[in-house]
């Protein structure tokens, strides 16, 4: 017989018990869901295939994060004779308590998560490679039920509303309070440290696009992110020398760092980011102007400067840090030298590339053509045969340029107006 404390509470139609189940207990009383909810064996098999790889991550931050939390379980009980014994708790003559007890197992019961088969997977896996683990305890709501038809019904409604309206963490929240993340780390950083990130420079909207009413922000928060995870590649690869896959980068983003290494990667991005701030003229300009100081930069006229646009800082990023790689200089020299680079939007090479100057709006750009071209106007030597073809390919797409004519498309680029 196991024996828990609970407490005993309802919402809805459902009476419900809070509780806590050690490792161990999940490890052995809890069981995937097999034909609780449903009588096919085609669904059964499809409730068993959404169990993903996920449970393995989750069983990696058990094992590697000390501060380890989990939301809590919720677990259906059928079969047996599971008993609820009340406890009467009286701090007076007008506080009396009836709704904590003990829940009594007597073993025959069945006991399946309706929310969360990936914790329990990752629990059970976990314990495999580390049994001192079995003590350790996870709050659970257990619930009622019932292999009949209308039961079947009522545990799959609850199964798909705990998961239908699930949401994922917005990475806006991630940024601001993930304390592993050292992307995030460092971001906040320099949100709080750094001047051109200061107060209303930073647009803090859920999108990575940014309206030219917004007459101050430099770039939006999700774009700063998402350029200071190409420093860090470029950290992990010249600093760290490893290679940045994309597993990699999950597991290092996932699990906290040493401080050390957290500090010689902010290094970097201040490096790289104070060189942006005093080496590029926009950028010191912009920042030397109080009233509306991005309204020059980011318009609806002639849409400004393609820094200003998240379609063009992120590639710019990526160009700057893959320049200093492939011709050994240093990422200030590199800075400094894209000042004689053409930025304009209603300018070649980025008129029908990123600005429709038509209709006076952005293009649907795509970063790997700006990289290119970004590439292209620091030094068309740099570029690899494959890079000048794919270039001259996704360029005159770009700018609906007649391949039938010159199918070779040998000046499309050469006779570009720069």
């Amino acid at each position: 017989m196991t024996k828990i404390p609970a407490i005993r509470s309802h919402i809805g139609n459902w009476v419900y018990y809070t509780s806590v189940f050690s490792f161990d207990q999940i490890d052995r009383l809890v069981k995937r869901i097999d034909d609780e909810l449903h009588r096919s064996e085609s669904l059964r098999n499809q409730i068993q295939r959404s169990i993903s790889d996920n449970y393995i991550s989750l069983k990696e931050y058990i094992l590697r994060q000390d501060e380890r939390f989990f939301n809590s379980l919720v677990l259906a009980v059928y079969d047996g004779h599971p008993k609820w014994v009340e406890v009467e708790l009286d701090y007076g003559s007008d506080e009396r308590y009836y709704n904590m007890g003990f829940l009594e197992f007597e073993g025959g019961e069945k006991i399946f998560p309706v929310d969360g088969q990936h914790r329990v997977e990752g629990i059970k896996a976990a314990l495999i490679e580390n049994p001192n683990l079995r003590s350790e305890e996870i709050a659970v709501l257990f619930i009622g039920h019932q292999k009949t038809d209308e039961g079947m019904q009522k545990s799959r409604r609850l199964f798909t509303s705990l998961n239908r309206y699930a949401r994922p963490v917005k990475l806006n929240d991630i940024i601001a309070l993930d304390e592993d993340d050292s992307v995030a780390i460092i971001t906040r950083e320099l949100l709080e440290t750094f001047p051109l990130f200061f107060g209303k420079r930073i647009n803090n909207s859920e999108q990575k696009a940014i309206s030219e009413s917004d007459r101050y922000a430099f770039t939006s928060l999700i774009t700063l992110y998402q350029c200071n995870v190409e420093i860090l590649k470029y950290f992990i690869t010249e600093i760290k020398r490893e290679k940045p896959t994309p597993s990699y980068l999950l597991v290092y983003q996932k699990y906290r760092r040493p401080n050390e290494e957290i500090e010689d990667y902010l290094r970097l991005c201040l490096r790289f980011w104070g060189a942006f701030a005093s080496g590029v003229d926009a950028i010191s300009e912009y920042l030397s102007r109080e009233w509306e100081p991005a309204a020059s930069y980011r318009n609806a006229s002639n849409g400004g400067n393609i820094l200003f646009r998240p379609v063009g800082i992120l590639p710019y990023v990526r160009t700057v840090l893959e320049l200093s790689q492939r011709t050994l200089r240093s990422i200030e020299d590199i800075i400094n030298e894209t000042n004689t680079l053409q930025l304009q939007l209603n300018r070649e090479p980025w008129r029908q590339v990123l600005w429709n100057d038509i209709e006076h709006t952005m293009s649907m750009g795509s970063a790997a053509l700006v990289k290119l071209l970004l590439l292209y106007l620091f030094d068309p030597a740099i570029l690899t045969p494959t890079e000048y073809q794919k270039l001259k390919s996704s360029y005159a797409a770009a700018i609906n340029y007649d391949v039938v004519e010159d199918p070779n498309l040998d000046h499309v680029l050469g006779n570009m107006p720069l």
